[in-house]
């Protein structure tokens, strides 16, 4: 793995999982790091009741299933990973980096992002989901919502010069997302298509330490 020491967490996303299976997760145990499974699982109550079983037995630190799911689905995702005492944690996602007002509009729900984010957060958090993904744009009404222990994954992290460069539309920089909140950064494209993946790996990551110590420091 040639940015194991410059990230703190792997992601395995559905193409990675569709192509190799559950062997994918084979990566964390190879580099000593947490894998974040993300999977965005959305289907019946049971299904995804099962699913999490199986996925707690993969060694996977963390599992997103969608909020849009419904309440039932959600607490049931939570349960089993609770009754599989294997140490993973459930992560709701709220709406898709890729979407706007117009795609929200488009699918006859509320077009103002934020909100629709947000009621969607308070859904799985009376659910018991501690855990959330969200763009950079929502990361600091979600943290004033639902408080200071819940964690909250940012994807569509960018550098300045990248912003909306491709099909994620809500971006932001690192260094603005840890500042609003962000406790996990996912940054995919940007280290994955670099000419030097370690380097740029490294520059996201002493952006992030700088803004993590300068939120420290006002906080």
């Amino acid at each position: 793995m040639a940015v194991r020491d410059a990230v703190g967490m792997l992601k395995v996303g559905l193409e990675l999982f569709v192509s190799e299976g559950p062997s994918a997760l084979a990566v964390g145990r190879e580099t000593g790091l947490p894998v974040f499974l993300d999977l965005k699982l959305c289907d019946i109550p049971e299904t995804v009741d099962r699913a999490v079983a199986r996925a707690s037995t993969l060694g996977a630190r963390i599992l997103t299933v969608h909020a849009g799911g419904g309440p039932a689905m959600l607490a049931r995702a939570v349960q089993r990973a609770e009754q599989e005492r294997a140490g993973l944690v459930i992560a709701a996602v709220t709406v898709l980096t890729s979407l706007d007002a117009g795609d929200l509009a488009a699918m006859g729900l509320e077009r103002d992002v934020p909100k629709h984010a947000q009621r969607l957060a308070r859904l799985a958090y009376d659910q018991g989901v501690r855990a959330f993904v969200c763009s950079p744009h929502e990361v600091s009404s979600m943290r004033s919502l639902l408080g200071a222990d819940v964690t909250l994954i940012t994807p569509g992290v960018r550098a300045s010069r990248e912003a909306g460069a491709d099909d994620q539309k809500r971006v932001a920089t690192a260094a603005r997302a840890i500042a609003d909140g962000a406790d996990w950064l996912v940054v995919g494209r940007p280290i994955r298509d670099a000419v030097d993946p370690l380097a740029a790996a490294h520059a996201f990551a002493r952006e992030a330490d700088e803004a993590r110590a300068s939120r420290g420091r006002s906080s």
